[in-house]
């Protein structure tokens, strides 16, 4: 995964730009496993794609032309989108994280469940969004129990925010869809509420809409509802 070129000019200036730009996430890198290490050198050259402010041709990253293309964005340690990406051989799944642990955990789980329809991009995902993804080509996003920044003061922090869903929005297909689920019942409101003001969604519920079943329960899902804790799923289609 090697550092993008500062000699390049305009690559300084975006540098900047993600400097200024309040992040939703703190990278803590935290310490690698063997297994990790490993998949990240064995699997990184086939599956990963390093960060460049040029347009993906995903056709041609995954090797097919009609497959369905779906963006994880912070797949944390890949469980989850490991087990979609098994169950749906037929789509194709780009994976953004900024975790390394993450990202040798999904590289992990590639390797065990020999899949073939998952890519990883290990970067921000608003430069990635911005600069790699063209408009109107993806056919679904899953954004999967983002950190709600649950403290008042840090809301700003928060990823679903109206300019990152318009963002959004762009990137995907008309019929496409927006899927967001998160365990927190202020940030399902917050999230709601951004969600059915944006005019170039549809909400495919009334308001919350059924676990679909292609998302499994995780480990730590589990345990919450086992505790009468909840879980929130927000689906809005692309006009």
């Amino acid at each position: 995964m090697p550092a993008m070129n500062k000699d390049t000019p305009h690559i300084e200036a975006e540098e900047d730009l993600t400097q200024r730009r309040i992040r939703s996430y703190v990278l803590r890198q935290g310490r690698l496993t063997k297994g990790q290490e490993k998949a990240l050198a064995d699997h990184w050259p086939t599956f990963g794609i390093d960060y460049t402010p040029e347009t993906l041709d995903l056709a041609k990253t995954f090797g097919r032309q009609n497959s369905l293309k779906i963006l994880e964005i912070g797949f944390g340690m890949g469980e989850t989108t490991a087990s979609i990406a098994q169950s749906m051989p037929e789509r194709d799944f780009l994976g953004v994280e900024v975790h390394t642990p993450g990202v040798g955990g999904l590289l992990k789980l590639i390797g065990e469940k020999s899949l073939s329809n998952v890519r990883i991009i290990q970067h921000d995902v608003v430069d990635v969004l911005n600069h790699m993804i063209a408009d109107a080509s993806l056919d679904g996003v899953h954004i999967f129990f983002p950190d709600p920044w649950h403290k008042k003061r840090h809301h700003k922090r928060r990823l679903i925010q109206s300019e990152f869903v318009k963002l959004l929005c762009s990137k995907l297909k008309s019929g496409g869809y927006l899927h967001v689920a998160t365990d927190w019942q202020e940030y399902a409101e917050w999230v709601l509420d951004i969600l059915k003001v944006e005019t170039l969604l549809s909400n495919s519920a009334k308001d919350y809409a059924p676990k679909p079943a292609y998302r499994p329960l995780t480990k730590f899902e589990n345990r919450g509802i086992k505790l009468g804790h909840g879980v929130w799923d927000l689906i809005f289609i692309r006009n």
